[in-house]
Parts: structure tokens; C-alpha cells; sequence
């Protein structure tokens, strides 16, 4: 409870006159019906605001603490209204009385004093500021006339805001104290507030206008004016009031509002002056900073490929013959022995173009067969032999060579990439004599990192990476397809057929990104729909079976309640929410119906008769909203239900036990599908051991758009954390074209992740070729035992 305090000090004579008195009654009583109006308009947006809130939360945790905070709030919303509307009348009462308390300004506390006051409390007072600075500056001309008002009324003196009952201050504090005494979580505080802002404080402008006009009836200063004077140089300031009656000029009205908002602006134009002659004096700090990351990352572009061919050369001289990665050897150890002369890059060329000739023509047979790097590396060296003025006596060249090794490595990556799928490795694999060419002929696909080969094999491989594993993926395998072919077919040395793929896999890419989105952001729609279903059916069970408690009513009666007339309250909930009519009325039926069911005195037993028929009317409206009866079956259950009364009034349970009525199965329970809460529990998380203890706990700060890798259906998918239920505690994963796929407890997750039959993908951000350069440098490092004099 907040206390209300006052000062000998802060005080000034009571209000007197009578008919000031009754004249801010009828004030106060609009003021109230008002407020009281708009606070439960606030509070009615609380549900869909914390729904949206939690379809949007960033960890399961915190979408927890969203539908948590839904139901304590519709708990407490009744006695925080009260205690809200509470102060405001009280605030009337001081007034009225000529108390004024002491100011509550944290931002004009010292140093020292504001480090007494807890942070939070700090970021609430800011908040009230902030809301009634809103209003000041919209009402200026309003609160002005009006303070002139109230000061005829208060003995002359003009109210402060800390004593005046109308002030947007005291509006906005009182709902602070009132929300004080409930410790909700601060994020839901500032949904509150921001609630309130939007539906309570976006009133007072007009309320402001209506009292004004009021006071101007009962004939309190019906001639006061306000104008603004402005003069170049100068804040607006409130001129002084244009009647005879206003009061002393030494309670003149502040223009700190004015001064305020007007000397923001002009700092804010100084800055984007001071900003602007900056940034015409040459590169801004920004554009100097990365200048500086671009350079600095090219040359460390060029490093690497210096030091990937020193050390491709010292393996080479130290173990001719044996694999530099993987299998493969190098394009040297195919060399004849004594060979003293070097292939030309002409050569070269032309023995890489009849390669790709021979395989665009073998490509429809072996385009879903992998095409290993050492069988492609023999190729060329036969080709290079068989075509050779001098066979057996000419070699590849040392540089050309570290090219040809360095892609070879490259290649054989990409065999390995345990991220990529089997297909789409086997697909990428077929590329390997055009990049061939591509680094003989521009060395720069190693360093560049905007290189269009290497920009395409990057995204290519992104590709594979996001959509590869799906069951939905045929229409861009088949496109990463065609682009290989076409590479295969078309390429001849021109970089731009490269740039245009690119752009075309950039578009698909773009199209397969909205459609997996949109298809996931319908699941998750859908499972929102779900959730809010679940959560109004078990508030109808907990009603029902509230009104149950302690009572033994035939089957009939207990089956209907429980099976059939909980779809009404729930239907009744989702469309109109549990403070409609429609919902109470509903709730009233059932405990009619449970009140029949008992034997009743003769006062009681003459009441329920004479309102039986209704109550039987109201039975067949709730059953026709919901459906699933035709007029002949709720004939059949209403004489039946009658029946039972009957029954049970001539105190024969015997003959109501024995009337049956087959109920439909529950028209909206069916539509919770596998998200219903099953017979059989999930195992507690107490019979869970350690290890899935421990990852239970770490599926609290689980993010959503998390990748797992998940054995379902007897094989391995790759799928995406996307929904979490706080009322079903399952989870909800999608696959990559963003189907829904998968839901599972969180007991379920955390064993399926403690006995390896899932695990979190971390996200790979850095590119294939980045990934694959900084592998073979970390391999070549090892087999030359070189790591430690390249470390540096």
C-alpha cells in the first residue's frame, strides 16, 4: 500500500465554498467514470498485446513468463483498478482538504539520494515523467486556462502538479502506486505502462476540454484567453491570461514545456551542421574505419595464399609421392622423373578445355555420381602426355602446380563437408575442372573474397547447407543441377556467366527464404491458434469441475458438463472473452444444471421448475453455436436431461443413473490434434538423470530458429526450433521449407540430446571457401610440421 504523506508546510487553506466544492464533486465524478472507462479498455488489451508479445519472444523462457503473466494479471486486474481509482478520489480528497504532498521528483535528487533508490523504481519514475510530459506538451493551451480555473477555486493559489487532482502526473502516479504492490516481472510493468499511455493517458486531451468547458459554465473566468508570443531568438512562452480575474502575476504559468521542447530541436540541427561539415572534409569516421577492415582483410587474403603455397611446396619437396590432403597427391608426383621442360599455360588450357568437353558429354550419365579429385588430377596428366610434342619429357610448372593442388584440396573439401548433403556434394563435385581454369587464369578466387567463382561456389553451398535436407527440396536440387550443367556446357573463360548464376540463385534463394517463412509463420499461427484453445478448454474444465467439487450428479448430467457443455464455454471465451455475458451466462447454465441434479426443498424444488424450460432453451443455444448435434439429437438430449431432473426431484437416483446418452466427441477438442494434453505424461523431469537434468536446464535460454539435428522417423533431419507451448510444455520444430514436422516435451528434448539422438547445430556463418582454406592450412601445417614457424 502506498503511503500518502504530508507537511505542516505543504499545505494551503481548505476549499471552503460550497459551491466550489460541489461544483469539483461533479468533477471528480467525471474524472472517475472516465478513468474508469479507459483503465479497463487498457487492461482488455493486455491478453492479445502479452499473445503477440510471446509470438514474438526470443527464448522459451521468456514466452513462458508472457502467458504466466497473462493469467496473474487477469487475477489481479480487479484490485488494481480499485486501488487505482482509489487514489485518484483520494487525491480529490487532499485537494479539496488543502493538503499538498511533498514533491516526488527523482530526477532532482542528488547524486548521493539517487543511489538509495533501487533501479527499478528509478525506471518507473522516468516512466510517469515521460507519460505526463506527453500530455503536458500536447495540452499546453488546455492545462493552462484550466490551472487559471482551479486557482479562482483554491483560494487564488494555482495548484502544482503534486496537489492538483486533474495533473497528468498525478494520473500517471497513482497507476504506478497502484501496480506497486504486485511484483510483476519489469517487462510486463512496461507493457502496462505503455498500455496505459496508449488508452488512459491519450484521453486527457479531451477530458481537459470538457472540464474547461464546465468551469466555464458555472462562470469561473469565461473570458480567459491563451496565446503564444514567439520571437526569433526566444522559446514560445504562454502569454499572460486576457481577463480582469486571472491571478497574480507572480503565479503566472511555468513555460518550462515550451523552453524545453523548443531547444532540442536546434542542438539536433547543430548536430547534423557539425556532422554534415564533417563529412564534406572527406571520409567520415565510419567510412575511414571500414576502409581500414576492407584493407586490412584483403591483405590478410593474400597471407594466407602465400603461406598455403609455401607450404604446399616444402610437402612437395619432402614427400613427392605421398597425399598433400585426404587421398590425393599432388599434380607433380603424375611427373616424369627426369622431365626438365614445362607445360606452357597454353597447353594447359587447351588440355583443361577437352576435359570439360569430355565431361559435359559423359555429364547426363555421371552427373549423380561424385567425381573424386585424384581421378580428375590423372586425367589431366594423361591428357597432357597424349597431346605433348615430347611425351614423357615435359612436366606441370611449380606455380602452376600449386594451383592445381590447391584446388584439388578445395575440391576434396567439399567431399568431406559433413555440413553439406550427400547430393549436393556429389552435384558441387563436377565443377572441379572449370575452377580449374578459372584459378589458373585469375589466382584472385583464393584472396578475393567478392570473386564471382568464389561467390557462387559460396552460395551454392549455402544452399545445400539451409534447404538440401529437406523432403521438400527436388525444385532446387534440380536447380543447382541445371547451374552446374550450364557452368559444364557454357563456360569458356568469361567470368560474367558466373555473376549472372549467382544473381539467379540469389532470387531463388530469395523466393525459397519467403515461402519457407511464410509456410512456418502459418504454422506457428496455427499453433498460437492451438494454444489459445487449449488455454480457454482447460480454464472451462477447472469451472466446471470447481462447481463439481463435493457433488454426485448422474452420469448423464456429469458427462454432458464435462464432454459437451465445456465446448460452449469455450467457444463462448474465444469469441467474447470470460468477462462477457455470454461466457457468465454459460457458467450460470452449468451450475443450474448441477443444481437440478441434486434433490431440492420445496422453495427451491417450485423455483427450479419454474425456470426449467429456460434453462433447457439456453442448453439447446449453446449447442447449436458449437454444432455437432442435429435438431433431432438435441430433442433426444434435452428429454433426457429433463428426464433426469425429474428423476432426481422424486428421489429415484436409481432411474437417472440408468438413462445413456451417447455424447459427440467434443468439436473443438478434436481440433487441438497431437498439441491436446496426452492420457500418459511425460516422464517428470525428476525421474530424468543428471545428464538430462542438466539439459533441461539449458533448453530455458534455447532460442527460437534454433537448428537441431533430430533422428525422426528412423533417419536423421535437420530441423528448427520454432514454437514452445507454456500450457503444453511442447516444443515445435519445422523443417527447412518450414513444415511443421515435429512437436515434443521438454523432458523428450532434453533426453533425446543427453543420449545423442539429437544435438544443436551451431550456425556455420563463415563461407565454404573460407571454411575449406582455413582447414588446408591447419592439414598442411601439421603434415610439414611447419605449425609452429608459420604460427605467427
Amino acid at each position: 500500500m502506498t503511503t500518502r504523506s504530508t507537511t505542516s508546510d505543504n499545505s494551503s487553506p481548505a476549499i471552503a465554498n460550497e459551491q466550489f466544492r460541489q461544483l469539483l464533486a461533479g468533477s471528480r465524478q467525471m474524472l472517475v467514470s472516465t478513468l474508469s472507462e479507459r483503465i479497463s479498455e487498457s487492461f482488455g488489451h493486455v491478453d492479445q498485446t502479452l499473445f503477440e508479445a510471446a509470438d514474438q519472444a526470443e527464448t522459451n523462457q521468456v514466452q513462458t513468463l508472457f502467458f504466466d503473466s497473462m493469467r496473474e494479471i487477469r487475477s489481479r486486474r480487479g484490485e488494481i483498478e480499485r486501488q487505482f481509482l482509489r487514489l485518484i478520489a483520494e487525491n480529490f480528497a487532499d485537494f479539496l482538504a488543502g493538503k499538498v504532498p511533498p514533491p516526488r521528483d527523482l530526477q532532482g535528487m542528488a547524486a548521493d539520494e539517487l543511489s538509495l533508490v533501487q533501479n527499478e523504481e528509478y525506471e518507473e519514475a522516468l516512466q510517469v515523467t515521460t507519460m505526463a510530459q506527453h500530455v503536458n506538451n500536447r495540452c499546453v493551451q488546455e492545462l493552462f486556462t484550466l490551472e487559471q480555473r482551479l486557482a479562482v477555486i483554491n483560494n487564488g493559489r494555482k495548484p502544482s502538479d503534486e496537489a492538483n487532482p486533474f495533473a497528468a502526473r498525478k494520473i500517471a502516479q497513482a497507476f504506478s502506486d497502484a501496480l506497486r504492490a504486485h511484483s510483476f516481472h519489469p517487462r510486463i510493468k512496461q507493457m502496462l505502462y505503455v498500455l496505459f499511455d496508449q488508452h488512459v493517458m491519450s484521453c486527457l486531451d479531451e477530458l481537459y476540454k470538457t472540464l474547461n468547458q464546465r468551469l466555464i459554465d458555472a462562470g469561473i473566468l469565461p473570458n480567459l484567453k491563451y496565446s503564444a508570443r514567439r520571437t526569433p531568438n526566444a522559446p514560445s512562452k504562454p502569454a499572460a491570461p486576457a481577463s480582469n480575474e486571472a491571478p497574480n502575476d507572480d503565479e503566472q504559468p511555468s513555460s518550462a514545456h515550451a523552453s524545453a521542447s523548443n531547444s532540442a530541436p536546434s542542438q539536433g540541427a547543430g548536430a547534423a551542421q557539425a556532422s554534415s561539415a564533417h563529412s564534406a572534409g572527406g571520409l567520415s569516421q565510419g567510412d575511414g574505419a571500414a576502409l581500414h577492415a576492407a584493407a586490412q582483410a584483403a591483405a590478410e587474403s593474400l597471407q594466407m595464399l602465400s603461406n598455403l603455397t609455401s607450404l604446399i611446396q616444402t610437402q612437395r619437396s619432402q614427400a613427392p609421392q605421398a597425399p598433400i590432403y585426404g587421398e590425393t597427391r599432388s599434380i607433380s608426383a603424375y611427373s616424369p622423373s627426369d622431365a626438365q621442360e614445362s607445360f606452357s599455360i597454353g597447353e594447359l588450357f587447351s588440355a583443361l578445355d577437352r576435359l570439360q568437353e569430355s565431361s559435359a558429354r559423359e555429364l547426363p550419365h555421371n552427373i549423380h555420381t561424385a567425381q573424386k579429385v585424384a581421378p580428375v588430377k590423372q586425367s589431366l596428366h594423361e591428357d597432357l602426355q597424349q597431346h605433348s610434342g615430347k611425351p614423357g619429357k615435359v612436366k606441370v610448372g611449380d606455380a602452376e602446380a600449386d594451383v592445381i593442388d590447391l584446388v584439388g584440396m578445395l575440391f576434396d573439401y567439399i567431399l568431406d563437408d559433413d555440413n553439406l548433403p550427400d547430393h549436393f556434394k556429389t552435384l558441387l563435385s563436377h565443377l572441379h575442372t572449370p575452377y580449374l581454369k578459372i584459378a589458373l587464369q585469375d589466382k584472385a578466387v583464393f584472396s578475393n573474397h567478392d570473386h564471382p567463382a568464389r561467390r557462387l561456389l559460396n552460395n551454392l553451398a549455402q544452399a545445400g547447407v539451409l534447404y538440401g535436407d529437406s523432403n521438400d527440396n527436388q525444385p532446387l536440387q534440380a536447380k543447382i543441377q541445371w547451374m552446374v550443367e550450364k557452368v559444364i556446357h557454357e563456360f569458356k573463360g568469361e567470368l560474367a556467366i558466373l555473376e549472372k548464376l549467382s544473381e539467379e540463385l540469389d532470387d531463388f534463394l530469395t523466393v525459397q527464404n519467403r515461402q519457407a517463412e511464410l509456410v512456418e509463420r502459418r504454422a506457428v499461427e496455427a499453433a498460437r491458434g492451438r494454444e489459445k484453445l487449449l488455454q480457454a478448454r482447460q480454464d472451462a474444465e477447472s469451472q466446471i469441475h470447481q462447481r463439481l467439487e463435493g457433488k454426485n450428479p448422474p452420469l448423464l448430467i456429469r458427462n454432458f458438463l464435462e464432454l459437451t457443455w465445456v465446448d460452449v464455454l469455450v467457444f463462448s471465451q474465444l469469441r467474447q472473452g470470460v468477462a462477457s455475458p455470454a461466457w457468465q451466462n454459460a457458467l450460470k447454465v452449468a451450475e443450474q444444471l448441477i443444481l437440478g441434479s441434486s434433490p431440492l426443498e420445496a422453495v427451491a424444488l417450485a423455483q427450479f421448475k419454474s425456470t426449467q424450460a429456460q434453462l433447457l432453451d439456453q442448453v439447446r443455444e449453446g449447442l447449436e453455436q458449437v454444432g455437432g448435434y442435429q435438431e433431432d439429437g438435441i430433442r433426444r438430449l434435452l428429454a433426457d436431461l429433463s428426464t433426469c431432473f425429474h428423476a432426481v426431484q422424486a428421489k429415484a437416483p436409481q432411474i437417472a443413473d440408468k438413462i445413456k446418452h451417447d455424447l459427440p466427441p467434443s468439436q473443438l477438442g478434436s481440433m487441438l490434434g497431437e498439441d491436446a494434453p496426452t492420457t500418459t505424461p511425460a516422464k517428470p523431469s525428476s525421474e530424468l538423470s543428471a545428464a538430462a537434468k542438466a539439459r533441461l536446464k539449458e533448453l530455458d535460454d534455447l532460442e527460437f530458429g534454433t537448428w537441431f539435428d533430430i533422428k525422426h522417423q528412423q533417419r536423421l533431419q535437420r530441423l528448427k526450433l520454432s514454437w514452445f507451448s507454456p500450457t503444453t510444455r511442447k516444443y515445435m520444430f519445422v523443417d527447412q521449407s518450414g513444415h511443421r514436422t515435429l512437436v515434443m516435451s521438454r523432458e523428450e528434448l532434453a533426453q533425446a540430446l543427453e543420449s545423442q539422438q539429437a544435438s544443436i547445430i551451431e550456425p556455420e556463418r563463415k563461407p565454404l571457401v573460407d571454411r575449406a582454406l582455413t582447414t588446408i592450412y591447419k592439414v598442411l601445417q601439421r603434415i610439414t610440421g611447419r605449425q609452429a614457424a608459420t604460427a605467427n
